[in-house]
């Protein structure tokens, strides 16, 4: 009987590209097979993020659960960003924990189960060159690497310190990835990085210059891929080169997805984004320009130390001049090792959670007239994802969630579709024959 896989991961997409290779390494050269029930498991794998403070709580409350449920002799890995920053602490505050991998150290997965209190969370670990396996959870879209780790150290963020300094992937591991993901389905991958248009800065050996624009011109050139997204895009390198090769290679979606963090210079200076306001609004109303029909996504993060209620209403402003399609907004949480953690004058609980209701109602605002204007539209979309009720869903070239009725028949396909029904996270539709 082969042994049995059970992998929960929280975090971004770059964690769930890290369990895709990790459950690679492992039903490739150690015969696992993933299941979905935890209590058959021989191996259960926590992948854990760190961005916030709720995650690395749940982590906890996990491997409790975990240990009333798993069966006799089943080990647990505790693997990703939390255990890159917490370490050895780990295994003080859960001693059951066999394994912990960093976020850096994913390719000794194999060496870490066969290991007692194997511990590996090295955040300059280089596994730019590394030859994962492959897996993934859908042949039809494919994410794919590009970079690792992360130089900006923003004041409030914690993964330069869980994935170490940016490193570039060399592009023929990255066109090797993308051939063989089309080759087994897929039409479309995803791009990942922590700033991906600073693609090409740094390799960890000699490569030929090259930055994300030439990259992306070069991916599309993939015989069978028809789409190519990415993210995170870094406001501060959204030079003219980027955006004009955003809008005219037309295999790259017309959907950008652009932090702004805050609206305030100052605020923007405190939290090291590298930026002004202006500057941000300028490259967001370029790409609106270049390509009226793009969609803009964002994070906004509300009660950074020190914003005032002028700080916070320049945000506002700048939502009401973008006109964003998808905000990802939170208060500020703080993080350890970080300088915001340690900054004077902490917004109270009470006065963030205000702004933050406040910044989510003009988002409802915007989002309603923004969904009640795709009525009778037609977009060509994507299919990738089966639905309870005999329907199916997949995304827009600018990636608006699109639900029709149908079956698996469409998973993998194209197809024009009319929109007949909105609501603000979800369009309804009708194939057009």
């Amino acid at each position: 009987m082969s042994k049995k896989l059970y992998i929960e991961t929280l975090g971004c997409a770059m964690n769930v590209r890290d369990s895709e290779r990790m459950i690679a390494e492992l039903t490739t050269k150690e015969g696992y097979e993933v299941t979905t029930d935890k209590k058959e498991a021989d191996l259960i794998l926590i992948n854990t993020c760190s961005v916030r403070e709720k995650p690395v709580h749940k982590l906890f409350s996990e491997v409790g659960g975990f240990l009333k449920e798993k069966k006799e002799g089943a080990k647990i890995g505790v693997c990703g960003c939390t255990a890159s920053h917490l370490g050895s602490e780990i295994f003080k505050r859960a001693p059951q924990v066999d394994f912990v991998l960093g976020a850096r150290n994913i390719s000794r997965i194999t060496e870490a189960i066969k290991t007692p209190k194997f511990i590996s969370n090295d955040i300059n670990y280089d596994e730019s060159d590394f030859a994962f396996a492959d897996f993934r959870n859908s042949i039809y879209k494919s994410y794919v690497n590009i970079m690792i780790g992360c130089d900006k150290h923003c004041a409030y963020c914690i993964v330069p310190h869980t994935r170490g300094d940016e490193l570039s992937i060399p592009k023929n591991i990255i066109l090797n990835e993308v051939k063989k993901a089309v080759s087994n389905g897929a039409s479309e991958v995803f791009l990942l990085g922590q700033n991906v248009n600073n693609y090409g800065k740094r390799f960890s050996s000699n490569h030929s210059k090259m930055d994300f624009s030439d990259l992306l011109n070069e991916i599309s050139e993939v015989d069978g891929l028809e789409r190519i997204r990415f993210t995170s895009p870094h406001p501060l390198h959204m030079d003219d080169k980027f955006l004009e090769t955003f809008a005219k290679n037309p295999k790259i979606c017309k959907s950008m997805h652009m932090p702004l963090q805050s609206g305030s210079t100052s605020i923007l200076k405190a939290m090291k984004r590298g930026y002004t306001r202006e500057w941000f609004i300028n490259r967001a109303l370029k790409l609106r320009e270049l390509v009226p029909s793009a969609s803009i996504s964002t994070d906004i993060i509300v009660a950074f130390p020190g914003e005032s209620d002028e700080d916070f209403e320049l945000t506002l402003d700048v939502m009401r001049k973008i006109r964003f399609e998808q905000i990802f907004s939170f208060k500020y949480s703080k993080r350890p090792l970080t300088p915001a953690a340690t900054m004077p004058n902490q917004i109270p609980e009470n006065i963030a959670s205000a702004r933050l209701t406040k910044l989510q109602s003009l988002y409802n605002e915007i989002l309603d007239e923004i969904s009640a204007a795709q009525l009778n539209k037609t977009y060509k979309v994507y299919f990738e994802e089966l639905r309870e009720n005999q329907t199916i869903a997949g995304r827009s070239d600018n990636n608006f969630l699109i639900v029709v009725n149908g079956s698996e028949e469409l998973l993998g396909k194209m197809v024009d579709v009319k929109i007949t029904k909105t609501s603000r996270t979800t369009l309804y539709g009708e194939i057009q024959s």
